[in-house]
């Protein structure tokens, strides 16, 4: 079976660091980006099945990026990484497809978790995968 991808899209060098670990460690084929433009390459180039996204990121906000995600592959799963307070922000990536976000700092293990519920089972197996 192929390894799924994950995208990390941060300007934060710590954060791609730290979720790179966490999700190769995971067994997943991580990618990183520090911008818009390279995390679009890397969406059409290597078409990943779920983007972690930081909702500020300098030049192009991850709204905008969410929406060319969204414009290059409907089915890539978007989970968002915002700082405290952008709640109008969260609404409306909800709105544009994102599944769910994490405030920094976020818990490591439940996005962890997370992830591998978006990426290992389907949503009927969801609710009884915590834990086991």
């Amino acid at each position: 079976m192929e390894k799924k991808k994950v995208l990390i899209v941060d300007d934060q060098n710590g954060i791609r660091v730290l979720l790179m670990e966490v999700f190769s460690s995971e067994g997943y084929n991580t990618f990183q980006a520090s911008n818009g433009k390279l995390a679009l390459e890397i969406v059409k180039n290597h078409a990943p099945d779920l983007v972690l996204l930081d909702m500020k990121i300098p030049g192009m906000d991850g709204l905008e990026i969410l929406k060319h995600v969204k414009t290059i592959d409907r089915n890539i799963k978007v989970i968002m990484m915002t700082a405290y307070g952008e709640l109008d922000m969260i609404k409306e990536a909800t709105d544009l497809g994102a599944l769910m976000h994490f405030t920094k700092p976020f818990d490591i293990d439940e996005m962890r978790i997370a992830v591998n519920m978006q990426l290992r089972g389907d949503s009927s197996t969801n609710r009884f995968a915590i834990g086991s």
